[in-house]
């Protein structure tokens, strides 16, 4: 089983990650860090403690993560993508805020697992922050797993560069400086994790309970919102779930190690850099970086574990 503390901003493809992690019985998921991202921090925290609500979850410790990045701008948001309260059409109940804990409970959370696995699928800010506050975080954690990047192939936010290294490319570039046994899932491979309305349906006809309850409300809105961006597109690429799922199932996808670069300022900002050319592996390189992606089998896992009931202890 995997152990992970997930970073995280949700936001819809998020917040679906966050119910895969959930339901997949083999991650454990040991914290969530609520940061800004698709929607500003308050919002994402309530939208983790909401989603931790439904799946009775709520010993997950929800922590503090950062408001903007290293820049200081004030960020963008998307509600037209992940709706007003980033989880399209819902809004969690006025109830459920969620109890944030202190940044530096990450570090503890570190040390009391052994063999922990960091996963990011937001802006890479909080991660960033965690760098620059430890001095052996590549020490402690096994190993880190981002979503972001974009390799040869336009991007999401600009021509070139994907949404998370866009958002704060000085955190990301030094995310990828300092730290070791990173693999990194960008847009080659999660522009093609494509679930349909009737996958959706699938998962709903198989199981109950209230994580999946509000899935296809979550999903419609997505898929619409992809369909205006994308024309012709059947659905929506969940760019964060196909990261944990790799994680789950690492022979799912065709990898190479490559180091990594990310542009920080001008038309190029947040581009992410590697050098593609074919030659012969070299394991020494920092970074896995997954290119194709076995989607059958990826479909195949994201409906069997959405399709399970939520583990009990």
């Amino acid at each position: 089983m995997k152990k992970i503390l997930l970073f995280a901003d949700p936001g819809i493809d998020d917040s679906i990650a966050i119910i895969y992690a959930l339901l997949n019985p083999e991650i454990e998921v040991v914290g969530i860090v609520s940061s800004y991202g698709n929607v500003d921090k308050k919002q994402a925290t309530e939208n983790v403690a909401y989603l931790l609500e439904l799946a009775n979850k709520t010993d997950i410790p929800i922590i503090g993560g950062t408001t903007r990045p290293f820049s200081g701008e004030i960020p963008t948001f998307y509600p037209e993508i992940h709706g007003p309260e980033g989880l399209g059409p819902i809004v969690p109940p006025e109830n459920i805020a969620g109890e944030l804990l202190n940044f530096t409970e990450i570090f503890n959370i570190i040390d009391q697992n052994p063999g922990l696995t960091i996963v990011d699928v937001g802006r890479n800010t909080s991660l960033a922050t965690a760098v620059i506050l430890s001095d052996d975080l590549s020490e402690k954690v096994k190993e880190f797993y981002i979503m972001g990047g974009a390799f040869l192939v336009p991007g999401n936010v600009t021509p070139y560069a994907e949404a998370n290294f866009y958002g704060d490319p000085v955190a990301s570039s030094l995310v990828f400086d300092s730290l070791k046994n990173i693999t990194v899932i960008p847009l080659n491979v999660s522009n093609n994790s494509i679930v349909t309305k009737q996958h959706v349906a699938t998962i709903q006809e198989s199981t109950q309970n209230p994580l999946i309850d509000i899935l296809d409300e979550v999903m419609d809105y997505y898929i619409n919102a992809y369909k205006k961006l994308i024309p012709g597109l059947v659905g929506a690429p969940l760019h964060d779930v196909v990261t944990l799922s790799l994680l789950a199932n690492p022979d799912m996808g065709r990898f190479i190690y490559r180091d990594v670069q990310i542009q920080q300022t001008g038309k190029t900002k947040g581009v992410s850099i590697a050098d593609l050319r074919v030659k012969p592996e070299d394991t020494d390189k920092n970074v896995r970086i997954y290119l194709e992606l076995d989607y059958p089998l990826f479909l195949e896992d994201f409906i069997r574990v959405m399709s399970t009931k939520i583990p009990t202890e």
